[in-house]
């Protein structure tokens, strides 16, 4: 079966001659004519066209121009329309975070990988930790903490010393940024339907930023954080390298 195929790219050499390469070789059709989109670059840009295309609900062929390519397919100019047509999908609901600012304005933001809180200043953040409502850290002092879903939970997370969580395992990490208080607590496994809430403990003399992906906001006071329960986004992956054998692996590198 003949794919519609649009190509986005990132704006590096590498990545611009591919595109060229690659429509040569296939043509492409505009992004509302396509029927699947391939992107070409690193996991920041794939996370990036992830956000900007997500309305269209086509499917996301990823191949690897960049430094890093968890996400990503390896780049081939032969075959790509049998590589698509024999892929495997796979589906990521992105985590729905709302953040509330001292300022009293209210902002909406998606994250396919983790929405992470971060002190602003060289003071430590303190932040009461609820869980469905129910508070289960009164004060952890830290320089953040994150929520990762199970896509994002070997990027950011892994760094932060979280767990790796199976693809499809319907979990989420719940991961402090250099804790300093409770002394031995090192984070948490969540059901995904498990609701988030972060209340920042003096937030002038000790303000916080919350990100979504790479959305930021700073001087929050709030931030509630949930699995989107309207809005999923279906990545492909050649069968020899899906997303969930990488994960996998990823649990036995040394």
């Amino acid at each position: 079966m003949s794919r519609r195929i649009a190509f986005v790219a990132a704006q590096t050499g590498e990545a611009a001659a591919a595109h060229a390469a690659l429509v040569a070789r296939y043509g492409e059709v505009p992004l509302d004519q396509a029927d699947v989109i391939v992107a070409l670059g690193g996991d920041g840009f794939m996370l990036r066209s992830l956000h900007r295309h997500m309305a269209r609900a086509l499917p996301v062929y990823g191949m690897k121009l960049g430094t890093v390519g968890f996400l990503m397919n390896q780049y081939g100019l032969d075959e790509l329309e049998s590589r698509i047509e024999h892929a495997q999908p796979t589906v990521l609901r992105p985590l729905l975070m709302e953040a509330v600012t001292e300022a009293g304005s209210s902002t909406t933001s998606l994250a396919f990988n983790e929405v992470s809180l971060l002190r602003q200043t060289k003071q430590a953040a303190h932040v009461r930790v609820l869980l469905n409502g129910v508070a289960k850290i009164e004060e952890l002092v830290c320089d953040g903490v994150l929520v990762s879903t199970t896509a994002g939970s070997t990027a950011y997370n892994l760094s932060a010393h979280g767990p790796i969580l199976p693809l499809g395992s319907q979990l989420l990490a719940l991961t402090p940024i250099s804790p300093f208080r409770p002394r031995r607590w090192r984070g948490a496994i969540l059901p995904a339907i498990t609701e988030v809430k972060f209340e920042i403990l003096d937030p002038y003399k000790r303000p916080v930023s919350a990100t979504a992906d790479s959305h930021e906001v700073r001087d929050v006071t709030e931030v509630h954080i949930r699995e989107s329960r309207e809005q999923t986004v279906t990545l492909l992956f050649d069968p020899e390298h899906n997303l969930e054998e990488r994960i996998l692996n990823e649990q036995f590198e040394l």
